[in-house]
């Protein structure tokens, strides 16, 4: 079968790529191996550098009416129980960024974006198609699935996560965890009491743990991710699960603030996710196949920019290619010579941040404390290279 442009991943990358391509006049096919189109998790968090690009998509609107959009997102210190900072989400913040910040289950993403491809006549969707085969073959690429079929592609985009096969060709490296891993879930919010505000996200940061807490789904449920790292862990255990499991959750907040306890006491405690990244790329693109999302810069949580950087990719793609008039080598190279200085950047800066947060009472976390007591509520200084426009 010919294929203009296969996208190897129905997550929400590989679903915002093949909106903004369509809607950028290029037919598109999309493949998931899995049965069904589907988030495994609960919350995540889109700051306004993805909001813009959701905006350009069309799908506010419905994004909007299945999200929270917090009133702060609040420090607080995991053990003590101390206000550390907050940072103001309101007038202020939106006029700076000329988008809120909005928290929503990645399910909730998924299906938004998920309705919007299938109501555009460019997309085609397919579930049950297991990558077995990936190959450059200059004028095109060649992909194969289990299922015995095989596609000739004008362009393949590999959004296909943390474990990509396309990465592959690029190169040989593997998932790396940082020793940390999480529990996540959403509850009834009505089984969760906050001593600050329904409406705000709560960060709880102390050494070695923290604690995430916002509201989701319109403010029906309430998203908690606790996040801790486990002595348990080597490099021989690295990829099994005879580390941070349930009893080491237990034990890492056994000291935490009475409120963070509570809460950690209504953790799922039924899978645990490695907190997990690769070393940057220096480049996604092997002819005609490139990367995307997750496949492309795997980050630790910690900046909430995992999904926000896919969105980011899907809306750079799609103009190059537009711009390009559909030469893909000119726009794979446009592409990626955007966004590889832009997603490295936030990988190592994620990565720092996480050792902000996980201080053990040194110096950093007293760095850490005064430091964000001394800023503005609506000091959004540090954010702009963020958040802020790219134009």
């Amino acid at each position: 079968m010919e294929i203009p442009i296969l996208i190897i991943g129905g997550g929400i990358g590989g679903m915002a790529a093949g909106l903004a391509l369509a809607q950028s006049g290029f037919p598109v096919h999309v493949v998931e191996q899995a049965a069904e189109f589907s988030e495994i998790g609960a919350g995540l968090q889109l700051a306004p550098n993805a909001l813009r690009i959701l905006e350009e998509l069309g799908v506010r609107p419905a994004v909007d009416a299945l999200a929270v959009q917090p009133r702060n997102l609040v420090f607080m210190h995991a053990d003590t129980g101390k206000h550390l900072t907050t940072v103001e989400f309101g007038a202020t913040f939106r006029a700076r960024y000329g988008q809120p910040y909005a928290v929503m289950h990645r399910g909730d993403l998924l299906d938004v974006l998920l309705a919007a491809c299938r109501a555009h006549e460019a997309v085609t969707l397919e579930n049950n198609k297991r990558v077995t085969y990936i190959q450059d073959h200059a004028t095109f690429a060649e992909v194969s699935f289990a299922d015995g079929t095989s596609y000739r592609c004008g362009a393949v985009v590999g959004a296909d996560g943390l474990w990509s096969r396309t990465r592959a060709l690029l190169a040989d490296d593997r998932p790396r965890a940082d020793t940390y891993v999480a529990y996540r879930g959403a509850i009834p919010v009505s089984e969760i009491a906050s001593p600050i505000g329904a409406d705000d996200e709560i960060i709880w940061i102390g050494a070695h743990k923290h604690l995430v807490q916002y509201p989701i789904r319109r403010g029906e449920l309430y998203n908690q991710v606790a996040v801790f790292r486990s002595a348990k862990y080597s490099p021989e255990i690295e990829l099994t699960d005879t580390w941070g499991g349930p009893t080491e959750l237990d034990e890492a907040f056994a000291g935490a603030y009475e409120q963070v306890r509570s809460s950690i006491g209504l953790i799922n405690r039924e899978r645990r996710w490695v907190m997990y990244d690769r070393p940057p790329l220096t480049n996604w693109t092997m002819g005609r196949i490139t990367l995307l999302g997750d496949a492309a810069h795997p980050m630790v949580q910690y900046l909430a920019q995992g999904a926000c950087q896919a969105i980011e990719d899907a809306g750079c793609l799609a103009r190059s290619v537009a711009k390009s008039g559909g030469d893909v080598d000119e726009a794979f190279a446009a592409y990626q010579a955007e966004r590889i200085p832009r997603t490295t950047l936030v990988q190592q800066v994620a990565r720092g941040w996480g050792e902000v947060w996980h201080d053990d009472a040194g110096v950093i976390s007293a760095l850490r404390d005064r430091l964000f007591a001394r800023r503005a509520t609506d000091d959004y200084t540090d954010f702009d290279w963020l958040y802020g426009s790219r134009g």
